[in-house]
């Protein structure tokens, strides 16, 4: 894997010419100041002036400022004019072809693109400084252990500047986790997949658990407000998974560390014929607001339209940090609805 070092800049579309000349020290003096070999000459006056070229390519990577990415086309637009590009700050130069050149080969890379017509009057050099990375990351390495009702994953051998994603979805999907685990407490779903993605954007092959094999715990969450099931302290990403109908609601407490906020609460997976379930949180270790609104931090209908929702997203954060917290989920109709919530905890602001 090429380890990266920061580069100027990073596009992320399209960018004009003025921001890859200030982003990357600017451009020549003049529409001529720059020849073949790269020494500098007089610019010639009356000369023809050509219009820069506009460059963009498709940036990969995780980060919108580390000038990382897997893909090494670039797109020019060059007025109707003739392009050349250079990749050896201009000793050499590549007469380009059509709307596009691709660099190829891991590492750094100082791309200079210019216009340039039949009489060799060329614009000012656009210059771009970005690193090449598509070589995949390996895979994870992950231990599995069981801590009380919740199945815990840990995760180790993630790249610098990397992310972790799970699926639940047999990999049509993936959602980031945060911290070095993932900790899970349920009885519905069948297998979760984990990998990692790199600066640039690479995934690493993935693995898939079967959390239906004997030695993963296996749990129904309570169905007692009173006494909740509790998730394993120490994670930053859990999922609660589970099966309800009228009834039989389930009830999961967890604990918000020093130190620590709940950042989002929301609904991955819903598999049933009825689209509308109900949850609520309590700041609580246990449900005991019955039907109290007041006493609920948010509570509301969960259905399909609410997948990937943050019920948090308009809870001041003063109300999210260190505590107890008890959800409260339930099918109000007969028909039973498998579902999967997430909860994510992060380090408070």
């Amino acid at each position: 894997m090429f380890s990266p070092r920061p580069f100027l800049i990073r596009s992320t579309a399209v960018l004009s010419v003025a921001l890859f000349s200030v982003a990357c020290g600017g451009s020549d003096a003049g529409p001529n100041a720059m020849t073949e070999a790269g020494a500098q000459t007089p610019p010639v006056t009356g000369a023809v002036v050509l219009k820069t070229p506009v460059l963009s390519f498709n940036d990969t990577g995780l980060n919108v400022t580390d000038g990382i990415t897997s893909n090494g086309k670039w797109g020019v637009e060059s007025q109707g004019v003739d392009w050349e590009f250079s990749l050896d700050q201009g000793v050499t130069w590549t007469r380009g072809s059509g709307a596009s050149f691709e660099v190829k080969g891991d590492g750094a890379k100082m791309i200079w693109v210019r216009a340039r017509d039949d009489a060799g009057n060329t614009s000012e050099i656009v210059r771009v400084n970005c690193v090449l990375d598509t070589t995949p990351p390996a895979a994870v390495a992950i231990s599995g252990q069981s801590d009380g009702v919740t199945n815990t994953f840990k995760l180790s051998g993630i790249e610098p500047g990397a992310r972790w994603e799970y699926s639940l979805d047999e990999q049509r999907s993936w959602s980031a986790g945060k911290g070095s685990a993932l900790g899970a407490l349920g009885n519905h779903l069948s297998r979760v997949w984990l990998r990692q993605v790199d600066m640039a954007g690479n995934n690493s092959v993935a693995q898939g658990f079967d959390l239906q094999n004997p030695s993963v715990v296996s749990h129904e969450a309570s169905g007692d407000p009173l006494q909740p099931s509790i998730l394993a302290p120490g994670l930053q990403t859990y999922l609660i998974h589970g099966v309800v109908a009228r009834g039989d609601a389930d009830y999961v407490r967890w604990d918000v560390p020093k130190g620590q906020q709940l950042l989002s609460v929301k609904l991955l997976q819903f598999v049933s014929e009825d689209a509308i379930a109900f949850y609520a949180l309590q700041p609580s270790k246990a449900f005991d607001a019955g039907v109290d609104v007041s006493r609920m931090l948010v509570y509301g209908h969960m259905g399909p339209s609410d997948l990937a929702r943050n019920v948090l997203a308009n809870v001041a954060k003063s109300k999210l940090g260190e505590g107890p917290m008890t959800l409260w989920f339930q099918q109000t109709g007969s028909l039973p609805t498998r579902y999967a919530i997430e909860v994510m905890l992060a380090p408070a602001d």
